[in-house]
């Protein structure tokens, strides 16, 4: 085993806990990752391979964002909210780290839903479609991710 596979296969482990636990940039760390083993092989397989996997990413972070955000705009909940729920994540994750980002996302789309529609009865049912868009959009990653490795792992076996 090259020393490019190993670092690639590193990156691409990392990436894909990246993608589960967002603190690190996962699908870049997977791209990156396939890089590090394609460009150096500077062969038809490497290139490929590198290809299929940005076109891989790219549809899928496409994909990751319209998706979602046209389920949340369906349930009625405005981009201000999600903004709120996205900073009070931010300051969560340094408040308890990793999963203060999960609590204080939950909080400040509640806080916000709930400054909007003035009763918990309908600032719950708007709080858990944000939820259920948040984590729609991690699952679209993940497979974009593991796709992503899946034509790597192809590219392992045929090179």
């Amino acid at each position: 085993m090259s020393v490019e596979t190993l670092i690639a296969g590193v990156l691409i482990v990392v990436g894909i806990a990246g993608i589960l636990l967002p603190v690190l940039p996962g699908l870049i760390l997977v791209l990156a990752g396939v890089a590090v083993w394609a460009v150096p092989r500077n062969d038809a397989v490497g290139w490929t391979v590198l290809g299929l996997a940005v076109a891989i990413v790219v549809a899928g972070t496409v994909a990751k964002y319209l998706l979602p955000g046209r389920r949340l705009r369906d349930s009625g909940v405005p981009g201000r909210t999600i903004a709120a729920g996205g900073v009070l994540g931010v300051v969560g994750f340094f408040v308890i780290p990793v999963v203060g980002l999960f609590l204080g996302f939950v909080l400040g789309v509640y806080l916000a839903e709930r400054a909007r529609l003035r009763e918990h009865a309908q600032a719950w049912p708007s709080t858990r479609g944000a939820l259920a868009a948040v984590g729609w959009s991690i699952v679209i990653e993940l497979l974009t991710g593991l796709l992503a490795t899946g034509v790597w792992i192809g590219g392992l076996l045929l090179g």
